[in-house]
């Protein structure tokens, strides 16, 4: 298993959750992932989607490091509405993670969805790489 992010303060935040036992963590970027092509099987983004700088790029660089057929799961511990209204604003149609926004997206990153999840406790939407 191997956990990423950008931040140092965030794997320290790993090590402490005891996250590290059977895991190898990395200071990446996702913009340029230190990983083979078509090295993983998975990758499990918590609360990443929101914080790409370049979706259609960072996507496609996820992509690149699945392999033919591995998932990609874009995750959050809250819904969209829920998260909006804790920060006081509207969800609004050009919202990324809006589900006919975000299947066009993976969809030009070399992805097809295959779950969409929008609830008040969660943000879940899976896709597999397409060859």
């Amino acid at each position: 298993m191997l956990g990423a992010d950008v931040t140092p303060a965030m794997l320290e935040a790993a090590v402490h959750a005891g996250r590290r036992r059977g895991a190898q963590l990395l200071l990446a970027d996702v913009a340029r992932l230190p990983v083979r092509t078509a090295a993983l099987d998975a990758v499990f983004a918590a609360g990443l989607i929101a914080h790409l700088p370049r979706p259609s790029e960072n996507l496609r660089e996820l992509a690149r490091a699945v392999r033919p057929g591995g998932l990609l799961a874009l995750f959050h511990p809250i819904g969209r509405a829920a998260l909006a209204a804790r920060q006081g604003r509207q969800v609004t149609p050009d919202d990324l993670r809006a589900e006919p926004n975000l299947r066009a997206l993976l969809e030009r990153s070399g992805r097809r969805l295959t779950s969409y999840t929008d609830e008040s406790d969660r943000f879940l939407a899976l896709a597999v790489r397409r060859d």
